[in-house]
């Protein structure tokens, strides 16, 4: 499934300068709606490491009302929270009315993480793919949208990553020997991932897979998913977008006119349908 993802997808900078202000403005629009509304939201990140879904997140929350959202960076659990069941730590972050709940690293760390490094007994995490889809199923019967991440990078660019933060002694603390061991295991991970979709994908939980291999391309298609979804919910008429494409046109190449009348064009009638952003059933920088 993953090795069918198109990692090449990249938007060029002036594609992205051009509709990036738009793209922050509806997501502001969004959020206020949704608060306005009392819509909860669960937005989650899951991924490689060195994917980038810290400079992710931070992309995602930079325009919008610190008011309105909550960040959940999740670690293993704590001492006192293995003494109740092991979504009750996650029971206690979901959004009241009309917040958004942002997970970096989630629930899933059950079956990604805990299985590869075997911290959980085998029958314990094949029995939380039930667990998730029913903890998930309660969140959206109570009107709780979803929104779940992967940020997906082939093995050769993780270890460019890895090598890139390393040289340079100001991050070089980001990558670690524990980083290193997943890496060499990144075919084990791919099996991991690869069953959680199949497992967990549904109706009121779909995944959305991001080709993370440019920055650009990642938060727009992250700042899509999420004004879609909510645009749905909402009942708006879908925003106009210039869809993300691996042939963009090069600005040298338009006459200033042509290209004020592109710029033009693609900021009054700018959509992306739902349809244009692959999920998991539909396959085609640092943390």
């Amino acid at each position: 499934m993953l090795d069918k993802i198109d990692l090449n997808r990249k938007i060029d900078k002036g594609t992205y300068q051009r509709i990036m202000p738009e793209l922050e403005n509806r997501l502001f629009d969004v959020q206020k709606a949704s608060w306005d509304a009392r819509i909860p939201v669960v937005i989650l990140f899951e991924g490689w490491d060195a994917a980038g879904k810290g400079t992710s997140i931070q992309k995602l929350t930079s325009p919008i009302d610190p008011r309105g959202y909550k960040l959940y960076p999740i670690r293993a659990a704590r001492t006192y929270e293995k003494k109740h069941p092991w979504l009750w730590r996650f029971w206690l972050k979901i959004p009241a009315r009309g917040e958004w709940a942002i997970f970096d690293r989630s629930w899933y760390g059950r079956v990604m993480v805990e299985r590869v490094e075997n911290l959980t007994p085998e029958t314990e995490w094949r029995r939380a793919y039930r667990d998730i889809t029913d903890f998930e199923r309660t969140l959206a019967d109570d009107g709780t949208l979803i929104i779940k991440y992967f940020l997906h990078i082939s093995k050769q660019e993780q270890k460019r990553r890895f090598n890139k933060l390393s040289k340079d002694p100001l991050t070089a603390w980001h990558v670690t020997s524990e980083d290193w061991e997943h890496y060499y295991r990144y075919d084990d991970w791919v099996v991991a991932y690869e069953e959680a979709f199949e497992r967990t994908e549904s109706e009121w939980g779909p995944w959305t897979i991001v080709e993370a291999t440019d920055r650009r391309f990642t938060w727009v298609k992250i700042y899509q998913t999420i004004i879609t979804g909510l645009e749905e919910r909402l009942g708006w008429p879908h925003m106009v977008l210039t869809s993300p494409s691996d042939e963009q046109e090069s600005a040298e190449e338009l006459t200033e006119e042509d290209a004020e009348e592109k710029t033009n064009e693609e900021l009054s009638a700018m959509t992306v349908d739902a349809a244009d952003l692959p999920s998991v059933n539909q396959v085609d920088e640092e943390d």
